[in-house]
Protein backbone atom coordinates (compact mmCIF):
# COMPACT_ATOMS: atom_id res chain seq x y z
CA UNK A 1 0.00 0.00 0.00
CA UNK A 2 3.20 2.56 0.91
CA UNK A 3 3.80 2.20 -3.16
CA UNK A 4 0.14 2.72 -4.78
CA UNK A 5 0.38 6.10 -1.63
CA UNK A 6 3.98 7.08 -3.19
CA UNK A 7 2.36 6.93 -6.56
CA UNK A 8 -0.78 8.64 -5.95
CA UNK A 9 0.77 11.40 -4.30
CA UNK A 10 3.23 11.56 -6.73
CA UNK A 11 0.16 12.20 -9.19
CA UNK A 12 -0.79 14.85 -7.42
CA UNK A 13 2.03 16.48 -7.44
CA UNK A 14 2.20 16.42 -11.00
CA UNK A 15 -0.99 17.22 -11.51
CA UNK A 16 -1.27 20.79 -9.06
CA UNK A 17 2.39 21.49 -10.92
CA UNK A 18 0.37 21.42 -14.46
CA UNK A 19 -2.74 23.21 -12.93
CA UNK A 20 -0.50 26.05 -11.84
CA UNK A 21 1.36 26.73 -15.70
CA UNK A 22 -2.05 25.76 -17.36
CA UNK A 23 -3.70 28.66 -15.79
CA UNK A 24 -0.61 31.35 -16.75
CA UNK A 25 1.51 30.90 -13.48
CA UNK A 26 -0.89 33.10 -11.65
CA UNK A 27 -3.56 30.87 -9.71
CA UNK A 28 -0.89 29.54 -6.67
CA UNK A 29 -4.06 28.02 -6.02
CA UNK A 30 -3.51 25.44 -8.19
CA UNK A 31 -0.66 23.94 -5.81
CA UNK A 32 -3.10 23.15 -3.55
CA UNK A 33 -3.10 19.70 -5.15
CA UNK A 34 0.63 19.14 -4.92
CA UNK A 35 0.97 20.19 -1.21
CA UNK A 36 -1.20 17.18 -0.88
CA UNK A 37 0.68 15.58 -2.59
CA UNK A 38 3.98 16.21 -0.89
CA UNK A 39 2.68 15.05 2.16
CA UNK A 40 0.97 11.96 1.13
CA UNK A 41 4.02 11.05 -0.55
CA UNK A 42 6.35 11.56 2.55
CA UNK A 43 3.63 9.57 4.76
CA UNK A 44 4.22 6.57 1.93
CA UNK A 45 7.86 6.85 2.21
CA UNK A 46 7.44 6.59 6.06
CA UNK A 47 4.91 3.88 5.64
CA UNK A 48 7.71 1.82 4.42
CA UNK A 49 9.30 1.67 7.95
CA UNK A 50 7.53 -0.63 9.98
CA UNK A 51 8.18 1.41 12.96
CA UNK A 52 6.09 4.19 11.33
CA UNK A 53 3.81 2.20 8.85
CA UNK A 54 0.28 1.93 10.60
CA UNK A 55 0.85 6.17 11.78
CA UNK A 56 2.07 7.38 8.32
CA UNK A 57 -0.43 5.16 6.65
CA UNK A 58 -3.16 7.02 9.05
CA UNK A 59 -1.88 10.08 7.90
CA UNK A 60 -1.85 9.52 3.85
CA UNK A 61 -5.49 8.43 4.24
CA UNK A 62 -6.72 11.18 7.04
CA UNK A 63 -4.90 13.75 3.89
CA UNK A 64 -6.65 11.52 1.14
CA UNK A 65 -10.07 11.90 2.88
CA UNK A 66 -10.06 16.01 3.41
CA UNK A 67 -8.51 16.54 0.03
CA UNK A 68 -11.43 14.35 -1.81
CA UNK A 69 -14.08 16.34 0.69
CA UNK A 70 -12.82 19.50 -0.35
CA UNK A 71 -12.96 18.67 -4.27
CA UNK A 72 -15.64 16.27 -4.74
CA UNK A 73 -18.02 19.26 -5.07
CA UNK A 74 -16.50 19.86 -8.66
CA UNK A 75 -18.25 16.32 -10.11
CA UNK A 76 -21.69 19.08 -10.36
CA UNK A 77 -19.83 21.14 -13.24
CA UNK A 78 -19.19 18.26 -15.09
CA UNK A 79 -21.84 19.26 -17.60
CA UNK A 80 -20.32 22.54 -18.02
CA UNK A 81 -17.46 20.72 -18.90
CA UNK A 82 -19.19 18.39 -21.22
CA UNK A 83 -21.24 21.90 -22.72
CA UNK A 84 -17.98 23.97 -22.78
CA UNK A 85 -19.37 26.19 -20.69
CA UNK A 86 -17.02 26.78 -18.01
CA UNK A 87 -14.84 29.08 -19.04
CA UNK A 88 -11.61 30.59 -17.38
CA UNK A 89 -12.83 27.82 -15.04
CA UNK A 90 -11.95 24.99 -17.10
CA UNK A 91 -8.69 23.81 -15.73
CA UNK A 92 -9.75 24.57 -12.32
CA UNK A 93 -12.74 22.61 -12.59
CA UNK A 94 -10.94 19.43 -14.14
CA UNK A 95 -7.93 19.65 -11.50
CA UNK A 96 -10.49 19.60 -8.90
CA UNK A 97 -12.22 16.41 -10.36
CA UNK A 98 -8.82 14.89 -10.84
CA UNK A 99 -7.60 15.28 -7.23
CA UNK A 100 -11.37 14.11 -6.02
CA UNK A 101 -10.58 10.69 -8.03
CA UNK A 102 -6.99 10.50 -6.99
CA UNK A 103 -8.00 11.41 -3.02
CA UNK A 104 -11.27 8.69 -3.67
CA UNK A 105 -9.04 6.25 -4.94
CA UNK A 106 -6.73 6.40 -1.86
CA UNK A 107 -9.31 6.61 0.63
CA UNK A 108 -10.90 3.73 -0.45
CA UNK A 109 -8.02 1.84 -1.01
CA UNK A 110 -6.21 2.54 2.46
CA UNK A 111 -9.68 2.15 4.45
CA UNK A 112 -9.61 -1.67 2.09
CA UNK A 113 -6.38 -2.03 3.85
CA UNK A 114 -7.45 -0.98 7.28
CA UNK A 115 -9.81 -3.40 6.98
CA UNK A 116 -7.68 -6.72 5.90
CA UNK A 117 -5.30 -6.00 7.83
CA UNK A 118 -7.60 -5.97 11.32
CA UNK A 119 -8.50 -9.09 9.81
CA UNK A 120 -4.77 -10.47 9.17
CA UNK A 121 -3.91 -9.34 13.02
CA UNK A 122 -6.92 -11.18 14.21
CA UNK A 123 -5.71 -14.57 12.77
CA UNK A 124 -2.27 -13.43 14.57
CA UNK A 125 -0.72 -12.78 10.77
CA UNK A 126 1.28 -9.60 9.68
CA UNK A 127 -1.37 -6.86 8.49
CA UNK A 128 0.86 -5.68 5.07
Amino acid sequence: MSTTTIIIGLLLIIEGILGFFLTGATHFTALIPAGFGLVITLSGILARKEKLHMHAMHAAVLFALIGFAATSAAFSKISLLIAGTAGEKTVAYESKIVMAILCGTLLVLGIRSFVVARLLKKQGKKGY
